[in-house]
């Protein structure tokens, strides 16, 4: 069986490109396509030597920097690729990956990490950031998308089996297309984290400074209990706005290694987040350590944290994103006392080894094939 890995596109060691790592470990002959390939060589390993096969995208002038902008002109290049000869086809799409074009004899299985966030349910969002509400590139931004959205749906039809990295992307899948989706959580390397039952006093945050993480927020919230230290990793656009907000008790280190990130999460009190998550890796990676997770009760969280109250609990949930939310959350946990066990946060991340992700994608492409078997017989 000749197989095919499409992925949108290839420039940084993160989240997609581990769940590309584990279905090359499951389909070690797969070739790979993508949109763009700009990965450093540094980062290149789970490839295996593989070369991605591109399209017209990468040789333009400044794709490299710019790639994000040449979105418009994404639709049409992954329509380029040429998997006409592949059995299988195995898409990786928060993008545009799923939208390659196979042939009535060829199995389709998109695992989608979420539909495109800005051609949908986020639009209004993505606008009001690039500060496109108004004017000729507003309209131009909005016809884009309006296009992105009717290609998008339209190329739901191509694909045989969907799967969703968490409960609340296959409800936008459905949402978007009208197609039910098996969810598969993604893989994440627990044996990586470092398990530590005994805690020091601070809490911790880690992510992109961007403005849907909400750190700024966690920032002025903590800034109001003087008492509890917050330290904050991470580096983006929203530096300057949360050091604005940060009080003396509250700790920005900026970008770190992997190795003093495992290290700090090892010694968090609890992990605090307040983003919006299709899926969340950092929340599994604290639970791996041991530590306890307070966060947003909204999107792919629900899935991975359970909250008090629930069996074995591994964190809680405040249910707005407002300083107030934050603080009775941290006062909640506080008073919650020894009720969060480091041993049960540390089980709960085992639900998401690589292992279980290779052995249900293993299971999900067996089961389909079999079905395509059935048809094609008819």
């Amino acid at each position: 069986m000749k197989v095919a890995i499409v992925c949108d596109w290839l420039v940084t060691y993160a989240g997609a490109e581990r769940v590309l790592e584990e279905m090359l470990r499951v389909f070690p002959e797969a070739d790979v396509f993508s949109v763009v390939d700009f990965l450093p060589e540094g980062e290149r390993a789970f490839l295996g030597g593989r070369r991605p096969r591109t399209t017209f995208l990468q040789s333009l002038p400044g794709a490299r920097r710019h790639y994000r902008t040449l979105l418009p002109l994404m639709p049409l290049a992954v329509e380029q690729l040429d998997v006409t000869g592949y059995d299988l086809v195995l898409s990786s799409s928060h993008a545009v990956a799923k939208g390659v074009l196979t042939g009535p004899d060829q199995l389709h299985i998109s695992y989608v990490h979420s539909p495109m966030r800005y051609a949908w349910d986020l639009t209004h969002a993505y606008l009001r950031e690039s500060g496109m509400t108004h004017g000729p590139k507003s309209w131009l931004a909005r016809a884009a998308l309006h296009y992105l959205r009717l290609w998008d749906m339209r190329t739901a039809n191509g694909v045989d089996g969907f799967l969703a990295n968490s409960r609340f992307i296959a409800r936008r899948i459905y949402k978007c297309y009208r197609r039910r989706a098996q969810v598969l959580y993604p893989p994440v390397a627990v044996d990586r984290f470092p398990f530590r039952r005994e805690k020091d006093g601070y809490y911790l945050t880690a992510s992109r400074l961007v403005p849907y993480k909400q750190v700024r927020l966690l920032a002025a919230a903590f800034s109001r209990m003087p008492e509890r230290e917050l330290v904050i990793i991470g580096d983006g656009p929203e530096m300057a706005g949360v050091r604005a907000a940060a009080g003396a008790n509250v700790r920005v280190l900026g970008y770190q290694p992997d190795e003093v990130l495992a290290r700090y999460l090892a010694g968090a009190r609890a992990f605090v987040y307040a983003a919006e998550e299709d899926f969340g890796i950092l929340p599994v990676e604290a639970q791996a350590c041991g530590t306890p997770v307070i966060a947003y009760g909204r999107g792919g969280l629900r899935d991975t944290v359970r909250p008090l109250g629930a069996e074995r609990p591994t964190g809680l949930f405040f249910e707005e994103q407002s300083t107030a939310a934050v603080c009775a959350a941290v006062d909640a946990f506080e008073h919650a006392g020894g009720g969060i066990r480091a041993e049960d946060c540390r089980a709960n991340a085992e639900r998401f080894r690589p292992e279980v992700f290779r052995a249900g994608l293993r299971s999900y492409v067996e089961r389909l094939l079999e079905k395509k078997k059935r048809e094609l017989e008819r």
